[in-house]
């Protein structure tokens, strides 16, 4: 599961920024990052251990504290059951009319192409003579 890390860096410009976001980069498991020259906090999101990120910090010189760690997005909250119950009702009739006009679409072309009455000749595997086919090979 994704975790968001809080950290509160020791980088102070733009290329402490840049030294610090490709020295984190690095790591396996990292979704997102960000950085805040102002506050000077350091965001990473993805499945990442916090005290890996910190030591990657300590090996460029960089002072860290971890603020927080929690999960990456903030938990969503159920919609009504009444309303799921209506809409998902609502589905289902739109379905059965759609399969409903599809079965009648269907049915209507085949009337239109089949005809019961008629049925063709089967022409398969029936041999020839050279007379009924005069563009048939003579092996001699």
């Amino acid at each position: 599961m994704s975790k968001k890390i809080v950290l509160k860096s020791s980088f102070n410009n733009e290329k402490g920024k840049q030294k610090v976001l490709k020295a984190v980069s690095g790591l396996p498991g990292i979704e997102s990052l960000s950085a805040d020259v102002k506050d000077g906090k350091l965001t990473v999101v993805g499945e990442v251990d916090p005290v890996r990120v910190v030591a990657r910090l300590k090996k460029v010189k960089c002072h860290t504290e971890i603020l927080t760690v929690g999960p990456a997005k903030e938990p969503e909250k159920k919609p009504d059951p009444k309303k799921e119950a209506e809409e998902k009702k609502k589905k289902e009739e739109e379905e059965k009319k759609r399969m409903a006009e599809l079965i009648k679409a269907y049915y209507s072309q085949c009337n239109q192409t089949h005809n019961p009455c008629y049925n063709p000749p089967y022409w398969g595997n029936r041999m020839m003579s050279i007379e009924e086919n005069p563009n048939a090979c003579v092996i001699s």
